[in-house]
Order: C-alpha cells, then structure tokens, then sequence
C-alpha cells in the first residue's frame, strides 16, 4: 500500500484540490487494502483447496481407503474472507494515514 500511495501522489493532491477531505482519502485507501487482501485471501482459499482435495485423492489411491477426508464448513470459508480483511485494512492504516495528510499543493508538486 505504501508503494501505491506514492504512485498516486498526484492523483492524492487532484482529490485533495478539488475537496475530497482527509477522510475520504483515508477511507478510500483503507477500502483499497481491505480488498487487496480479500483478493489475496481467495486465491489462499482456492489454492488450499485444490491443494488438500490432491492429498485426499493422493492418499485414497495409496491407502485404498477414504483416510484423509478434506472437510471444508462454509463458516470457515467466510471467516478467513473476513479476517483477510481486516488484515488488509490493518496493513492499509499507516499508508492510508500518510495519503491522507498530504497537502494537496505539495502532492501536486510531487514528480
């Protein structure tokens, strides 16, 4: 997220200049992690998922037998979607900070 506040800098001094207040920025930035890291938890889920319903298929041909069973509960599925954002929100916090406390004649200036 730090990366992506100083790429927009202008951008940051556009919203700022036109009337966009310390908290739009701030909530904007916040929203933009939050989403990062529900993406980023997704793709966690559908790779351990193929992951473990491999080993199920792995170890019922080596086994000859339903031993290791992949269980997947829908609460579990939306828990780790909620908790990759806050994680992502959290993450997002100092940069989002630092977007939004930028002065939009010196975010302007930025090169």
């Amino acid at each position: 997220m730090y990366t992506s506040v100083l790429e927009r800098t202008r951008e940051i001094g556009i919203m700022k200049a036109v009337g966009a207040k310390n908290s739009d920025v701030l909530t904007l930035f916040l929203i933009e992690s939050g989403l990062l890291g529900v993406v980023g938890g997704i793709i966690g889920i559908l790779i351990g998922l193929g992951l473990a319903f491999i080993v199920q298929a792995l170890a019922t041909q080596a086994l000859g037998s339903e031993l290791i069973k992949a269980h997947v509960s829908f609460s579990m599925l939306f828990l780790s979607i909620v908790g990759s954002f806050i994680i992502g929100s959290v993450a997002g916090i100092t940069p989002a900070q630092q977007a939004s406390r930028m002065k939009p004649v010196e975010a302007l200036r930025y090169d």
